[in-house]
C-alpha cells in the first residue's frame, strides 16, 4: 500500500509544532500561542492534499491549543477570553481548511478539463492529418492556428514554417513561390489579391484552383463563431478533368507556356 505522505503531511507538521511550542514553553522560555502558523500549516496541508487533509490538520490545530496552552496555567479551566480565542482559532482553521481544499479541487478539475482537451485536439488533429483535404484553421488575424498534411503535401510548405503559424498572405505567396499554380506569372498577382479579399469577406462561394502537377482543389472559405477562418482544398481534378484527355495534357500545357499570343492563351486556359 501506497504511503499518502501528501495527505499525513499536514497532520503530522502540526502536531509536531504544537508538541515542540510546549516543549520549548515548558522548558526553556514562553511561547504564546502558535495559532498564525497553525493556521498556514492548515493551508498547506489544504492546497496539498485537499479539503480531508486541511480538516484533520485543521481539528489537530484546535484540540491541541486547547489542550496544551489554554489548560496549562495554575488555575484550571478556560475563561471567557479563552474560549472566545478557541472559538475563533476553529472559524479560522475552518474556514482555511475549506477555502483552501476547494480552490485546489476547482484547479485540479481545470487541469483535468484542459487535459481533456488537448487530447480531443491532438486526437483530431491526427484524423485530419488523414485526409486528402488540404485544411488551414485561420485566427482573427488571418494567421495559420494549424494546417494539415494535405495542405503542405500540395503546397510544399516545410514542417517549420507550418508550426511558425504563418499569415494567408505567406501561404498563398508559398504556392507562388514554389511554382504550384498552374497560372502565368502576370496573373498571380491578381490570382492571390482575389483569394486574400475572398478570405477577409468570408466568402463562401467554391473556386477551382488548377495546380501545375495537374490537380484540380476546389478552394471553400469558412468564416467561424469567433472570428477565425477555415480554408478547405478539396480534390477534384477527376471531377473538372473528366473530359481531358490526358495523352494530350502535356501538349496543352507546352502550347499554353510556349504561346506568346494572349488571345491563344486564353483559349487554350477556357478549353483546359
Amino acid at each position: 500500500m501506497q504511503f499518502a505522505w501528501r495527505a499525513m503531511s499536514g497532520p503530522a507538521l502540526a502536531a509536531a509544532t504544537v508538541l515542540f511550542a510546549f516543549l520549548i514553553d515548558r522548558y526553556l522560555v514562553a511561547v504564546p500561542n502558535p495559532a498564525p502558523l497553525l493556521i498556514c500549516i492548515v493551508a498547506f496541508a489544504g492546497s496539498l492534499s485537499g479539503l480531508g487533509s486541511g480538516a484533520i490538520t485543521a481539528a489537530i490545530a484546535i484540540v491541541c491549543s486547547a489542550l496544551v496552552f489554554f489548560d496549562h496555567r495554575e488555575t484550571s479551566g478556560y475563561d471567557a477570553i479563552d474560549l472566545a480565542r478557541l472559538s475563533l482559532l476553529a472559524i479560522a482553521a475552518g474556514a482555511t481548511a475549506s477555502i483552501t481544499g476547494l480552490l485546489r479541487q476547482r484547479l485540479l478539475d481545470s487541469f483535468a478539463q484542459e487535459r481533456q482537451h488537448h487530447a480531443t485536439d491532438e486526437r483530431l488533429s491526427a484524423a485530419l492529418d488523414q485526409v486528402d483535404i488540404g485544411i488551414v484553421l485561420l485566427d482573427t488575424d488571418n494567421r495559420a492556428e494549424f494546417i494539415n498534411r494535405a495542405f503542405r503535401k500540395y503546397f510544399a510548405l516545410a514542417d517549420e514554417k507550418a508550426s511558425s503559424k504563418p499569415s494567408l498572405i505567406a501561404l498563398l505567396y508559398q504556392g507562388r513561390d514554389t511554382g504550384a499554380y498552374e497560372l502565368p506569372e502576370e496573373e498571380l498577382k491578381a490570382f492571390i489579391a482575389d483569394r486574400m479579399e475572398m478570405v477577409r469577406a468570408g466568402d463562401s462561394t467554391p473556386i477551382d484552383i488548377k495546380l501545375r502537377d495537374g490537380k484540380v482543389l476546389r478552394f471553400h472559405c469558412t468564416a467561424l463563431p469567433e472570428g477565425g477562418r477555415m480554408l478547405a482544398y478539396i480534390p477534384e481534378t477527376d471531377v473538372v478533368r473528366h473530359t481531358d484527355d490526358p495523352a494530350l495534357a502535356d501538349h496543352y500545357r507546352s502550347l499554353r507556356g510556349a504561346s506568346r499570343n494572349p488571345v491563344l492563351s486564353q483559349q487554350i486556359r477556357a478549353a483546359e
